[in-house]
């Protein structure tokens, strides 16, 4: 059984850097073929894909967060990290990890972490 934890602050201040973990159990993030998003989820607003780190290291990005988006991993501790720069208010959101086995852009999730709830405020 796969299980994915996010992990991070849950309060930051504008104009810093948000930066969350997500700690991946009971199965590798280098496996092929899966995919690991990032997703978030604004008070009564829709889901928001933000972007992908592959099996294999390689990253993808929503357009209209790609210029503030970074994803990156530590496969030695299976465990793949959101930073999100500049935020402001707009960003506060449930912001979840999820697993999608069938590549970046299928919108398809088999596990998700339970969220973590991020607050941009000063």
């Amino acid at each position: 059984q796969v299980q994915l934890q996010e992990s991070g602050p849950g309060l930051v201040k504008p104009s810093q850097t948000l930066s969350l973990t997500c700690t991946v159990s009971g199965g590798s993030i280098t496996t092929n073929y899966y995919y690991w998003s990032w997703i978030r989820q604004p008070p009564g607003k829709g889901l928001e894909w933000m972007g992908a780190i592959a099996y294999s290291g390689s990253t993808y990005y929503s357009p209209s967060l790609k210029s503030r988006t970074s994803i990156s991993r530590d496969t030695s501790k299976n465990q793949f990290t959101l930073q999100l720069s500049s935020v402001t208010p707009e960003d506060t959101a449930v912001y979840y990890c999820a697993r999608g086995p069938n590549g970046w852009a299928a919108m398809e999730y088999d596990y998700w972490g339970q969220g973590t709830q991020v607050t941009v405020s000063s």
